[in-house]
């Protein structure tokens, strides 16, 4: 199953670039869930993190106490200008890719998360779909809330 969500903001991309870490996951996530993360990485900027090798578990939490999955980070590529690209895995996922691409300038970006995943339940990732476009849809809006957005 796959989904891209776009938005356009109002904000230069070194400045949305600056927000890769722990700690902006959970803002735009917040606040339905929360991802844990070992002391140190919370703030850790993601162009800082290693690249092709498994990084730490995290678990994914319901209103920040009910564990839902644990997800274990992997990148395949981090460019500092313009985002990342994760393919990593869960207890559920066989297989979570998330690509976040970051196009713009000094004032204004362009903003896509492609998501592709693989549930290790046959079927499942029929029910979750809807679950995960809706998060980040709400990750979005969160970050429209932040920094303004262009209507065209």
């Amino acid at each position: 199953m796959s989904f891209t969500v776009t938005s356009e903001l109002q904000v230069g991309a070194d400045e949305l670039l600056a927000t890769l870490n722990m700690a902006g996951v959970n803002e735009e996530i917040a606040p339905f869930l929360k991802m844990t993360a070992p002391a140190g990485w919370a703030t850790r900027p993601i162009e800082a993190w290693p690249e092709r090798t498994s990084l730490f578990s995290s678990w994914i939490l319901l209103f920040g106490i009910v564990p839902l999955d644990k997800h274990t980070f992997f990148f395949r590529s981090i460019d500092p200008a313009s985002g990342f690209s994760e393919s990593s895995s869960s207890l559920m996922h066989s297989c979570w890719e998330h690509q976040r691409e970051i196009d713009g300038s000094e004032f204004a970006c362009r903003i896509s998360d492609t998501v592709n995943f693989k549930c290790r339940v046959p079927g499942l990732a029929v029910l979750l779909a809807p679950i995960y476009r809706a998060v980040f849809r709400h990750r979005h809006r969160r970050l429209r809330m932040r920094y303004g957005y262009n209507h065209d």
